[in-house]
């Protein structure tokens, strides 16, 4: 248990012993004053800058914290300086730092070097402090203090512009309560402003049924719809009396969807037509498809061979081509509904390979 507990033994005398950390043989600090006897304290040490660790050759960035064996080791004028000695948490090289009042730094002694990220005050125009030995030349010599100050002013002069600037614009806002007003003026102009656009936005989106955000207004835009119309060229009158031209003017019968070349294309144009004549002249109230017959030309083989028995031309005649081609005649659409157009579908063999004759 610790010292500071509320705890005291019967046999504690506070003539003898003092406190509870007499009676016990104990310091304070417990563990961390273990090596005090040698001068040495052990405290928690936080690494002021970036630093490469010399064993490991790893980065130990600024702000790590290590238990470091703390000691005087000498003085800069009445001020001490404290060296530190600490273990890497990555191998086992131990770093040595201590203090530089001079500077106002830390210095590595011994297990690592620093990395340099140094800030230059000279460099990045900043009033620099004044060394202690400038310190003590000016209170001490005369003429470097006369020299001093001739230096000072030439420097006071060269940066008069610069001051008189800032003083200027300091200046301009110094009556807080105007500036307020102003302020605080030119935001509910601004707030008034954006409320009646919304109000606007709103009302052309509930108008138009849109839910999309809307851009400002430009003149660039107004001259754009200016130039766009939204009229149809044509009336649905028009349309459809345009549409209408274009239905009687088609053609009755649409180009095949087969080759052709093919027979079998021929063939089914051939019977879709059949089909829509029949259609047609059922239409007018002419002859059914029943009616229509057909008819087979003759050919020259045909008229050589009248002669021949008809038994002969019964068995020629089943050894023809099985796929007749229909021929139609072309109708316009004035012939469409007349007995001339339906009934001129005849059976054409003069395309057959087979000889009818034989």
């Amino acid at each position: 248990m610790k010292g500071v507990n509320k705890y005291y033994p019967p046999d504690f005398d506070p003539a003898k012993h003092g406190s509870i950390n007499g009676y016990r043989n104990s310091h304070p600090l417990r563990e961390r004053a273990r090596k005090l006897s040698q001068g040495i304290l052990i405290i928690r040490f936080e690494m002021p800058y970036n630093i490469w660790c010399d064993g490991c050759k790893n980065h130990i960035g600024m702000g790590v914290r290590y238990n470091a064996e703390k000691k005087k080791v000498g003085t800069y004028y009445s001020t001490p300086i404290y060296r530190f000695r600490m273990k890497c948490h990555l191998c086992v090289n131990y770093i040595e730092m201590q203090t530089d009042p001079a500077t106002c730094d830390y210095v590595i002694v011994s297990g690592a070097r620093r990395k340099e990220e140094r800030w230059d005050m000279a460099e990045n125009e900043q009033i620099l402090t004044t060394e202690h030995s400038e310190k003590e030349k000016l209170e001490t010599n005369a003429m470097y203090k006369l020299d001093h100050g001739g230096k000072d002013r030439a420097k006071l002069r060269a940066a008069l512009p610069s001051l008189s600037e800032l003083q200027e614009h300091q200046a301009g806002w110094k009556d807080d309560f105007q500036l307020n007003s102003a302020l605080r003026r030119k935001f509910r102009v601004e707030k008034r402003e954006i409320a009646e656009t919304e109000e606007k936005d709103d009302e052309v989106r509930r108008r138009t049924g849109l839910s999309i955000p809307l851009v400002p207004e430009k003149e660039e835009d107004k001259r754009l719809a200016s130039l766009l119309t939204l009229q149809t060229p044509d009336s649905y009158e028009e349309k459809q009396q345009s549409k209408r031209k274009e239905i009687s003017s088609r053609s009755w019968f649409g180009s095949p969807s087969t080759p052709a070349g093919s027979a079998v294309g021929g063939l089914l144009q051939k019977l879709s037509l059949q089909g829509k004549g029949a259609a047609a002249a059922k239409t007018l109230g002419l002859a059914t498809p029943s009616a229509l017959s057909l008819v087979r030309k003759k050919t020259e083989s045909d008229t050589s061979s009248s002669g021949t028995s008809s038994t002969d031309e019964a068995r020629s005649e089943q050894t023809m081509t099985p796929d007749p081609v229909l021929t139609a005649k072309d109708c316009g659409p004035e012939e469409a509904g007349s007995d001339s157009c339906v009934k001129s579908l005849v059976v054409d063999y003069s395309d057959s390979d087979s000889d009818p004759g034989q």
